[in-house]
């Protein structure tokens, strides 16, 4: 049994949320909320938001004990990049992409 939780469309870049999901990966839930309060990373915000989110619905969707949750799975893609415009000297324009996320989170009651 397993719980999951979704977020889509996070305006942090993949490559940033990864450095993070790996902190995280296979720890209690609860260990891994800590991680990611204490964490210093524009990630982490959202991600506490996801954990948090995770856990209610292996809670009251599943019946799971959370004290015995931990992070089984967590995966990030790319979504769609935003485009922007900065301009430069000689009437030039750089493009600027903003990258978002799409974060996936699994929960699983660990069996001991």
């Amino acid at each position: 049994m397993e719980a999951t939780a979704k977020a889509t469309f996070v305006r942090v870049a993949p490559r940033k949320v990864q450095i993070v999901l790996d902190l995280i990966r296979n720890k209690p839930a609860d260990e891994a909320m800590a991680i990611l309060k204490y964490t210093p990373k524009a990630a982490c915000e959202p991600l506490a938001k996801l954990l948090k989110s995770a856990m209610a619905n292996a809670e009251n969707n599943f019946d799971m004990d959370v004290s015995r949750l931990y992070v089984a799975e967590c995966a990030v893609c790319q979504g769609p990049t935003l485009k922007r415009i900065r301009p430069r000297s000689k009437g030039r324009a750089y493009r600027i992409n903003k990258k978002t996320s799409h974060i996936t989170l699994v929960l699983k009651e660990s069996e001991e």
